[in-house]
């Protein structure tokens, strides 16, 4: 992990973000701080009938999030490296697709209290796919709540991901696109993948393999 000491990587639900973050963890032998959907009571309601529980899935998440923080800030960075599968800014965005006006004013406020800072990472690994292959790998992974998406749902996130990494300049951004990848168990991608990280320089890069 050399001068890594806090890689993140994020992506759109499907992307392979959480699977990825557990193999790089595993690779480096370092500590994955992961996300825990499950614990959200809100979520499965959530994608039953996302106007009604957007508001209380999106605090039960800042909630989370802000522990994790706190947790971080305290000194958990100082104990050693670690790989995490989410951007703290990702609450925000989020927040931007499901809320209405005043619920986002509402959780905007509750925010600057809850998330006032956190700890920006070393590098992001961005996981790009097609929405085709998005929804195909939501499919596959067959949990109850994710397999009825609103129409047009998964287009709104995609959308918003891209647009977000397109501006985002906080911290080294490898973007990675991953429709002719397999980084969950393809050995030969994941060492290119690997190669890619330490051989990355300057604020930005692309790993992009043709079929």
């Amino acid at each position: 992990m050399t001068q890594l000491r806090y890689v993140v990587v994020e992506g759109p639900i499907g992307s392979g973000k959480s699977s990825l973050a557990k193999r790089l963890s595993e690779y480096w032998g370092v500590r994955l701080q992961a996300e825990d959907p499950a614990a959200n009571p809100f979520l499965p309601r959530f994608y039953r009938n996302m106007p009604a529980h957007a508001l209380s899935t999106q605090l039960s998440f800042l909630l989370q999030r802000s522990d994790m923080a706190r947790q971080l800030l305290g000194g958990e960075l100082q104990e050693g490296p670690l790989v995490s599968d989410f951007l703290f800014e990702k609450d925000a965005l989020f927040a931007r697709i499901n809320l209405d006006e005043q619920e986002q004013a509402l959780y905007q406020r509750l925010a600057r209290l809850a998330l006032p800072e956190y700890p920006v990472p070393d590098l992001v690994i961005y996981l790009q796919a097609s929405e085709d292959n998005l929804l195909q790998r939501v499919a596959a992974r067959a949990l109850d709540y994710e397999v009825n998406f609103p129409e047009g749902y998964l287009k709104r996130v995609h959308g918003a991901y891209s647009e977000f990494f397109h501006q985002y300049e906080a911290a080294p951004l490898l973007i990675v696109n991953t429709d002719h990848l397999n980084l969950v168990d393809g050995d030969a991608d994941f060492e290119l993948l690997i190669r890619c990280i330490s051989e990355m320089r300057g604020q930005r890069s692309y790993f992009n393999k043709s079929a």
